[in-house]
């Protein structure tokens, strides 16, 4: 990744306390993950780094826009980014071994020995996470200039269609063996 080192933070030499960094994410920085569902990515993220004795709090503050699909006309919607995430580090003398372990997601082991924390994979993972599971117009803009009328009244056609033959043919011709004495 060309701009890993932007995403790294050499926390060696900070001292105890709270330490705040800022990042400014756009498409570039989706580049090395592969193609994403979404585009025009416009976040910021706001990290507040708590260094105590043996462990570190990092709390990311996620907000931007993206611009991704409907689900319902398939048309481009810009999304809003709004969530925050906290992440323990813990030093310990084997990480690996110990991230294995460890069934919280939320917490992450690195080597005592380690100077530097990437942080990059976390943002990745916090702006997906941030995007709504389900992304459609409100009520209110469906048909508007934001939406695939086409697509809408071919929706509206196939619903109709599939209401009006609701009887289940599973049951169908069973109805005469309901009065036999």
């Amino acid at each position: 990744m060309s701009n890993r080192r932007e995403f790294e933070i050499a926390f060696v030499g900070l001292k105890p306390g709270i330490h705040l960094y800022e990042y400014r994410v756009d498409d570039e920085f989706f580049v090395a993950y592969g193609e994403q569902d979404f585009t025009n990515c416009a976040a910021n993220i706001k990290l507040s780094l708590d260094k105590k004795s043996g462990f570190m709090l990092l709390k990311f503050d996620i907000d931007g826009t993206v611009k991704a699909g409907c689900d319902r006309c398939g048309n481009t919607l810009p999304l809003q980014l709004w969530d925050e995430f906290t992440i323990i580090v813990k030093m310990v003398d084997e990480p690996d071994s110990m991230n294995e372990q460890e069934e919280d997601p939320d917490i992450y082991y690195i080597s005592r020995g380690a100077s530097h924390l990437y942080i990059s994979d976390w943002i990745f993972e916090f702006i997906n996470l941030s995007i709504p599971l389900q992304k459609i117009c409100s009520e209110e803009e469906i048909g508007g200039i934001k939406c695939n009328i086409e697509v809408l009244e071919k929706l509206k056609k196939m619903e109709a269609e599939a209401t009006k033959d609701s009887s289940p043919t599973l049951w169908k011709g069973l109805e005469k063996f309901k009065n036999i004495d």
